[in-house]
């Protein structure tokens, strides 16, 4: 998964700071270099992929959408807690 398409991508789709999306994409390449997903649900995860999941949260904001789908799949397979947001920097 390249970082930068990623980032691109949740700007063209999501409401959200950069500070939030900042931490979302290094949650989501650390979460793509763990294989957990892979080795989960049987698909790469792709940039594709975490838009398309991320759409389906009922927030707006881009860090919510991100917690959404992790605890999603915490629920479902366990072992996502610690790619949620817990922080990210406030922008004015």
């Amino acid at each position: 998964m390249d970082e930068s398409e990623l980032d691109r991508a949740l700007r063209e789709a999501f409401a959200g700071t950069d500070a939030e999306r900042r931490v979302v994409v290094r949650q989501a390449m650390d979460l793509a270099d763990s294989g957990q997903v892979t080795r989960d649900r049987g698909v790469a995860l792709t940039v594709d992929e975490v838009v398309r999941n991320l759409a389906d949260a009922p927030d707006e904001r881009v860090a919510n959408r991100w917690n959404w789908w992790m605890g999603a799949l915490e629920v479902a397979y366990g072992g996502y807690a610690a790619f949620q947001v817990r922080r990210y920097e406030k922008e004015e």
